[in-house]
């Protein structure tokens, strides 16, 4: 029997492709602003739904031009961006879209060697970057044969501050020979779409083969097990789940959000992005989290949610101001990206009085899968959520649906599951199972959503209710002596010592128990890092779990190695 699920059905006449999206939002509301941009001049910090559009639509126009695309199929084209977060960014992102052709997001803290697999890989045709990221690319800009044009976007605040290095000159980058470098700036004014009056009709000549089934985006996977690999997602995907958290979060057209998180990471791009292009609403980007701006961006521009990360609610919390007041338009904050621990939300909230609605997704379900409700009556501390218009499931390896309070894998089926990894047939089948079965072993038929069911490779278990709680990744689960040990149950009971900052459990190899349990702990200020704080720490968590699941092992480091979204790195504390 498969856990409930809460439907939410999409409106029919809903644009279903993000062209279509795109018009709809410029015609509705064009002189709204969508973006703002705090940290550049009166005149160019803002830009309305008429201007994004007409931005969006004039990089498409260019793309379609080029001869690189083949007999009329834009499709076959990927476009590379590695761009902080600017409104340029959504320039090259939509505008690759709107053309039919493909966004390729790049982490921007990777090196040469980690970005030349990424354009390799996707076979990029074009790349859009800034003078900044230019010593990265150069590199490995001649390894690269599939590239046709390497596009330069200004960047003002940045571009002023930068020495005179060759190495940041266009000029002295090598490019393959077939390659040619362009400025951003020229190539909109050479594809200018404002002559252009009917923009309807101008959109649907530019990419009549676009479906809610083409590829939107490829966006690659942290990978920890090996190369990244890379998530195909669709038109339908991204409009598809910023639709349910619009629905989820009822914002309306009147709603302000703020992007606090990297634009090449799916948060960003269908929280904080998507999600108000769906709901006609504005967003507040900035290049990157700050403490010391972030409630004062809040206020001034009356901001009602953010998305967030646990690790920024960590940083807020030792950096709050003296003489705090809430912000009245601020009504609560989203995390996901990281399992949430339970003693870090309830320190947030009464901090500040905001409340913070855990979600859980990935990468391959277009960004969220499940959500605690908003009515903070209704929520569950320490869980995920309920699964928001999919359905989700806990299953065995046989791919057995497991009754409630039992621990399994998570598996995922929706309109918002990916279409596949890119050119990667096998992990896609690995990862996309089309059938989950009952105890009898037969096919459940108690599925609402076409399409394959995703395992998520995340080990959790579900109440009668439907709400899931996540314990960690497969891979990092624990056995010792036969025994499975889930790292996050003993995080969290160390999270709830006074003395705990942050934690991170992993298993180290034993000759006799298989593995044991070790954790790593940041201290709050004031506390030394003593023998005795150690043995004080184990023996917290010998009160409170089964003795094989506690840690024989405390080590005190000065942080917990995390990735650019707030997941915690386990892997890296096995080398400390």
């Amino acid at each position: 029997m498969l856990p409930p699920h809460v439907s939410i059905p999409i409106d029919p006449d809903f644009p279903k492709t993000l062209p279509a999206l795109l018009v709809a939002r410029s015609q509705a509301t064009p002189e709204q602003p969508f973006l703002f941009f705090p940290e550049r001049s009166a005149q160019t910090n803002q830009i309305t739904y008429a201007q994004l559009a007409r931005q969006c639509f004039a990089f498409a126009n260019w793309l379609t031009g080029q001869k690189f695309h083949g007999q009329g199929q834009p499709t076959a084209t990927t476009v590379g961006l590695l761009m902080p977060n600017i409104p340029e960014f959504l320039t090259g992102y939509w505008g690759a879209m709107c053309a039919g052709c493909i966004a390729v997001p790049i982490n921007t803290l990777l090196k040469s060697p980690e970005v030349q697999f990424i354009l390799d890989n996707a076979q990029c045709k074009v790349v859009l970057t800034t003078r900044q990221f230019l010593p990265i690319l150069a590199p490995c800009l001649p390894q690269l044969p599939h590239l046709k044009t390497l596009i330069i976007a200004d960047d003002p605040t940045v571009d002023a501050g930068l020495s005179d290095d060759a190495n940041l000159n266009p000029v002295n980058i090598h490019a393959p020979q077939q390659a040619e470098t362009s400025n951003l700036s020229d190539v909109l004014d050479l594809a200018n779409v404002t002559s252009h009056s009917n923009l309807p009709e101008f959109a649907r000549a530019l990419a009549p083969q676009i479906t809610p089934e083409t590829v939107a985006e490829i966006i690659y996977t942290s990978g920890t097990t090996g190369n990244p690999k890379g998530v195909m997602l669709t038109h339908q995907n991204l409009i598809t789940d910023a639709y349910y958290i619009k629905t989820w979060f009822s914002l309306t057209p009147h709603s302000r959000m703020l992007c606090i998180l990297p634009l090449f990471h799916v948060n960003g791009e269908v929280v904080t992005m998507m999600t108000p292009l769906v709901a006609g609403s504005s967003v507040v980007l900035h290049r990157q989290f700050s403490a010391s701006r972030f409630w004062q961006d809040i206020a001034q521009y009356q901001v009602e949610l953010f998305s967030t990360v646990p690790t920024i609610l960590s940083i807020l919390i030792k950096a709050r101001p003296d003489a705090f007041q809430k912000p009245d338009s601020l009504r609560l904050g989203i995390c996901g990206a990281a399992p949430l621990p339970p003693e870090v939300q309830t320190q947030f909230e009464a901090c500040f009085n905001v409340p913070i609605i855990e979600g859980y997704g990935l990468s391959e379900t277009t960004c969220y899968s499940s959500f605690n409700p908003p009515d903070i009556a209704r929520r569950k501390l320490g869980s995920i959520g309920l699964a928001v218009g999919n359905q989700m499931a806990i299953v065995n390896t046989a791919g057995q649906v497991l009754p409630s309070g039992q621990i399994g894998e998570i598996a995922i089926r929706g309109e918002n599951v990916m279409l596949g990894y890119f050119n990667n047939p096998d992990a896609t089948q690995k990862a996309l199972l089309l059938n989950l079965y009952s105890a009898s072993n037969t096919p459940d038929t108690q599925q609402h959503y076409p399409g394959p069911w995703f395992l998520s490779g995340d080990l959790g278990d579900v109440d009668d209710a439907g709400f899931f709680r996540i314990l960690g990744r497969s891979k990092e689960m624990i056995i010792r002596g036969g025994e499975n040990i889930y790292p996050k149950e003993v995080d969290d009971c160390l999270y709830l010592h006074p003395a705990v900052e942050h934690a991170a459990t992993v298993g180290i190899e034993d000759t006799k128990y298989g593995e044991t349990v070790k954790s790593f702990v940041v201290l709050k200020p004031g506390f030394e890092p003593t023998e005795a704080l150690a043995e004080t720490l184990m023996q917290w968590t010998r009160t409170r779990m089964a003795d094989f699941k506690c840690p024989e092992a405390i080590a005190f480091v000065d942080e917990i190695p995390k990735g650019p979204t707030g997941k915690l790195l386990r892997r890296a504390l096995k080398t400390l």
